[in-house]
């Protein structure tokens, strides 16, 4: 079985290298750098199943590297490692497009466990397009939508498999602890932060919905989730 590769970038020497011991222990092909040009231009120009990104960094911080993999891909997984109090980082990167977060000062078996989630859920995407409203039409297969005024839009890959999972089983209310296990590939317990969806969610309203912060196709069921709603699976 081929291993992993994974791209480290982190310019504190110690987490650096206590990182590419960890993921070389477990099977991993490690590329390391110490700074974001370096990082943008590793993720741009190798292949990787998966990049662990650091927020603080010389010569480019982690947000601008984290927007150039994604004007790069759209699919190639992203952990950004934040400043553990700081929601500003952890929406920030979440919004230009990380996958996910691991708050600073973090268990490395944390890390180890939702690295290894991210690469079980690399799978080829159902083809199904979804249709949201009376307009707008996604394509799971080009991750962009269409149909609704004349700009294309266009959506991560995680964004694409959480409308697919909200689609799923007639539409029903989907919990956010459902949403991690299925989407994020997380295993079932109460120590995964449910952030990582509410933000994701309002990405997707932003695109999505014509008022996001009335939002008439993903609803907020109190108590409960989300649902997708006036929407259809279209089997072609």
């Amino acid at each position: 079985m081929k291993a992993p590769r994974i791209l480290i970038v982190e310019d504190e020497e110690p987490i650096r290298s206590g990182l590419k011991n960890l993921f070389i222990y477990h099977g991993f092909q490690v590329t390391d750098v110490c700074d974001g040009e370096a990082g943008l231009s590793a993720a741009q120009n190798d292949p990787f199943e998966i990049v662990i990104l650091d927020v603080m960094l010389p010569k480019m911080n982690g947000f601008d590297v984290c927007e150039g993999i994604r004007r790069h891909s759209k699919k190639l997984p992203i952990i950004m490692l934040t400043a553990k109090t700081s929601e500003e980082d952890i929406v920030n990167g979440l919004s230009l497009g990380a996958d996910d977060y691991v708050g600073k000062p973090f268990s490395v078996q944390e890390l180890l466990l939702r690295v290894q989630a991210v690469l079980r859920r690399t799978q080829p995407v159902r083809t199904e397009k979804i249709r949201i409203g009376n307009g707008l039409v996604v394509d799971p297969t080009s991750l962009t939508g269409a149909g609704r005024g004349e700009e294309e839009l266009v959506f991560t890959l995680r964004e694409v498999e959480l409308l697919q999972f909200l689609a799923q089983d007639d539409f029903r209310t989907k919990t956010r602890e459902e949403i991690l296990h299925q989407v994020w590939g997380y295993k079932e317990g109460p120590e995964y932060d449910t952030r990582t969806v509410d933000i994701h969610i309002a990405k997707l309203r932003k695109k999505i919905e014509l008022q996001p912060k009335t939002p008439e196709f993903i609803r907020t069921v109190r108590g409960r989730g989300y649902q997708l709603v006036q929407s259809e699976v279209l089997v072609s």
